[in-house]
């Protein structure tokens, strides 16, 4: 019995890029105001592509010295789900690494846009622990069509669980209105 691929439109797809990006740019100006200076999209910069970066979040850091830190930002509508899709493969024809794997981002933000959950999770821990321990998750494929053709996304669905409690530098936040509240999870209590 096989399984069919979810295929999305490539306007459904960048539409829930761009929610999760105003998302995080609220997040970041918002909630983050006292340390943010800037947040400059990067999503539609060449330069910027090839390292899957999407936002650089300017701060003032220690000793009162501007950082810049880069974020890749992933929208999701499937929160019902129960599971991040941690994407291996972007595109399964040219055998292209998914973001997951390449990112030169310090941070993946992602973001159930349809519930306004916003997961902060820190690359440097995740892809490590991620390279161990894929095996563990179920493979998953979408399908995007692009004119006449299509492509096929290849990805891990890791139960947001078992991530926030195996990372739990992973921060968890909840946009209620025009606030975020921080959501501890039972081993930050």
């Amino acid at each position: 019995m096989s399984k069919t691929i979810r295929q999305h439109r490539m306007s459904y797809t960048t539409d829930v890029g761009k929610t999760a990006v105003t998302l995080v740019t609220h997040f970041l100006t918002v909630h983050w105001w006292a340390y943010t200076v800037a947040v400059h999209s990067v999503e539609d910069d060449p330069a910027y592509q090839p390292h899957d970066v999407d936002l650089l979040w300017t701060i003032v850091g220690g000793n009162g010295r501007l950082r810049t830190i880069p974020l890749e930002v992933k929208g999701d509508r499937y929160h019902n789900t129960g599971n991040f899709f941690l994407e291996t493969v972007s595109n399964a024809n040219k055998q292209t690494a998914g973001c997951f794997l390449y990112t030169k981002a310090y941070w993946l933000f992602y973001v159930f846009v349809e519930v306004g959950d916003l997961y902060c999770i820190p690359m440097d821990v995740a892809r490590p622990w991620f390279a161990e321990n894929n095996d563990r998750f179920r493979e998953a494929r979408t399908s995007t069509p692009v004119g006449d053709d299509s492509y096929v996304t290849i990805g891990r669905l890791v139960p947001i669980t078992t991530l926030c409690e195996e990372i739990p530098a992973t921060l968890h936040w909840r946009k209620e209105g025009e606030t975020w509240t921080q959501i501890k999870s039972p081993s930050q209590n």
